[in-house]
């Protein structure tokens, strides 16, 4: 019995060692007639794998360098190389160093020259700070109705107050009542037709 037994264990090792082989032999096929296409994949993976990592030291690298042009900025607002490198590296900050700039220094010439900016919500702000120093209706009324205006309800009030001030309390009503019930500058609205419109 147990020799029946001990050849039964050898059959069962060999039909095993037999399947492996087998496996081994089809998987060798299936590895020589894809080795190509295997290949490609894994360069394809290596290289997008390689360029993200390049691409996000780049973007970091320039986000460093242009933090340090605006620390410099900061130091010197005068640095002409500090200012161009900016330039050169961030468009974008650029206008936004340009505006607080202008801002400080109340210089209108410089925004201006920044009202067609492309750095996000620039062009908006230069063309409400233009309107709000000209203290013209028409120019506050204009920024006004620009679609998503980020100060539409305080450029109304201000022409309120403006035209208030000229004693067209019917036109200063009529602007006070187009600032929204859930605009932050709703109770300064209603305390202007309260107490200064009405």
């Amino acid at each position: 019995m147990s020799l029946q037994h001990d050849i039964n264990m050898v059959k069962e090792e060999l039909n095993s060692e037999e399947k492996f082989f087998e496996k081994a032999v089809i998987t060798e096929r299936f590895i020589k007639k894809y080795k190509n296409a295997i290949i490609g994949s894994l360069v394809a993976i290596v290289v997008v794998v390689g360029a993200n990592i390049a691409y996000d030291v780049n973007q970091q690298s320039k986000k460093d360098a242009a933090n340090k042009a605006l620390a410099e900025l900061e130091v010197d607002a005068a640095n002409a190389s500090a200012l161009a490198n900016l330039k050169l590296i961030s468009p974008n900050l650029y206008d936004v160093w340009l505006y607080s700039k202008a801002i400080v220094e109340r210089d209108s010439v410089a925004l201006e020259k920044l009202k067609d900016s492309k750095a996000m919500l620039i062009g908006d702000l230069v063309a409400y700070e233009m309107a709000q120093n000209s203290k013209d209706v028409a120019k506050l009324e204009s920024y006004a109705s620009m679609q998503n205006a980020i100060y539409k309800d305080l450029a109304q009030v201000q022409s309120a107050v403006i035209l208030l001030h000229e004693g067209k309390t019917e036109l200063a009503h009529q602007k006070l009542s187009q600032v929204g019930e859930n605009s932050p500058l709703s109770k300064v609205a209603k305390a202007l037709l309260h107490y200064g419109v009405k």
